[in-house]
């Protein structure tokens, strides 16, 4: 217990004492009280005794009397408010989103049936790992289209060197020489043209030098593979199924270790914003679930919401945080000075926030108005001064007395 209670405690009890002791009567005040005649006005005197009874009751209803003892059983505290410089914060709804450098699409670039499957919803995966299986007749086209294409170049080449060797032994004309070197540039064209269709598919160098090679099956083969790291979100494909490069995704994968949080910070608050002001992320419950800084505010105003966006990027290891979680962004503008009381202080009493204060009967009421909530204190806009004492912990139990007086379980006071 405080200095300050057990100053507030001593006075208290003092009072007590003494109101129970009550002023001394002398002797002649007694036979002068023996000997005075019975009043007439006895009715009357009895109806203004009730009368002050009522209103000394109405004067300390909202008052609750506890003796020194019972404030100890209840485990009454009284602290002195006092200012403390506090963050001046703004509350903006805000929403969990996937940064759209971590998240990947995969549509099959050709049309096919699925062969094979490898990795299901739910799955991590690394770069590069193979997902899926298609075999695909327009894959095993341009492949052949490609080794065909292959083929005439090479004779193309051959006929060419052949001619310019006879040129330089002047056993062949300067134009057959011509023409070779022509059918030999249109053979590398198609062969150019029918490579790059393939490496836009993903087939690389590696493959096409050994397609001459490879076994019967494998020019249909295209296996889907993930180009980031992350977990498998969705996948809509299914053994056998026709997948074509126009359907619905065949995979999302996400990477879901960082996040964004996108603030939509309205017209008349967006001055109050900056680059680097620090941001904690709340539930419904007011439990801080995220911090971070903003790094980037939007200079464009949404046309139907009418709000900028302002980013956060999140860190998310232990995936807590899900993408289309929305939550509360409380971003720190300034500082102020502000009293600040436990939360638990603050009571709901008829109908009123309050906090209860010493008097010289006990405890009363005093009506507060409340601003943010920090942690486990609330802060005080209105109602409590600086310095003033106030009920830091047991005002549950007070208005749990006051309200069983209220139901005439007895007087509070």
């Amino acid at each position: 217990m405080s200095n300050n209670t057990s100053t507030w405690l001593s006075a208290l009890l003092l009072s007590a004492t003494m109101s129970a002791c009550g002023p001394a009567t002398s002797p002649d005040d007694k036979s002068a009280a023996a000997n005075a005649p019975i009043s007439d006005d006895h009715g009357q005197d009895e109806s203004d005794t009730h009368g002050d009874h009522d209103s000394h009751e109405n004067e300390h209803a909202d008052e609750v009397d506890l003796s020194p003892e019972q404030i100890r059983q209840l485990g009454i505290t009284v602290e002195t408010a006092s200012k403390t410089m506090s963050g001046e914060h703004l509350e903006l709804p805000a929403e969990i989103r996937i940064d759209a450098d971590r998240i990947a699409r995969l549509q099959p670039p050709v049309s096919g049936l699925v062969e094979k499957l490898f990795k299901a919803e739910g799955d991590i995966v690394e770069p590069g790992e193979t997902l899926a299986l298609v075999s695909s007749r327009e894959l095993a086209g341009l492949k052949a289209d490609y080794l065909e294409a292959q083929s005439d170049e090479g004779l193309a080449k051959q006929e060419f060197e052949r001619e310019e060797k006879l040129f330089n032994e002047k056993v062949t004309a300067q134009a057959d020489l011509l023409t070779a070197r022509a059918t030999l540039e249109r053979a590398s064209a198609r062969r150019a043209a029918a490579e790059t269709k393939l490496h836009a598919l993903g087939v690389d160098h590696d493959i096409l030098d050994n397609l001459p090679h490879a076994r019967d099956g494998a020019h249909s083969a295209f296996y889907m593979k993930s180009p980031i790291a992350g977990q498998v979100a969705a996948r809509s494909l299914s053994l056998g199924a026709a997948v074509s490069p126009d359907g619905e995704p065949a995979f999302v994968i996400v990477d879901t270790s960082r996040l964004w949080a996108d603030i939509a910070v309205f017209k008349d608050d967006l001055s109050r914003i900056r680059i680097g002001a620090p941001v904690t992320f709340l539930n419904a419950d007011s439990t801080q679930i995220a911090a971070g800084e903003i790094g980037f505010v939007s200079p464009l105003i949404n046309e139907r919401t009418r709000t900028a966006t302002a980013r956060v990027v999140l860190d998310n290891p232990d995936g807590k945080l899900r993408p289309g979680q929305f939550v509360t962004a409380r971003i720190a503008i300034g500082s102020r000075s502000t009293i600040l009381v436990p939360s638990e202080a603050i009571q709901a009493v008829e109908g009123n926030t309050a906090v209860f204060i010493p008097t010289d009967h006990g405890f009363s009421i005093q009506p507060v108005r409340t601003g943010s909530t920090i942690g486990n204190q609330t802060e005080i806009t209105h109602g409590l001064s600086e310095g003033q004492p106030f009920v830091s912990t047991g005002a549950f139990s007070l208005k749990a007395e006051l309200e069983k007086s209220a139901f005439g379980d007895g007087h509070a006071h």
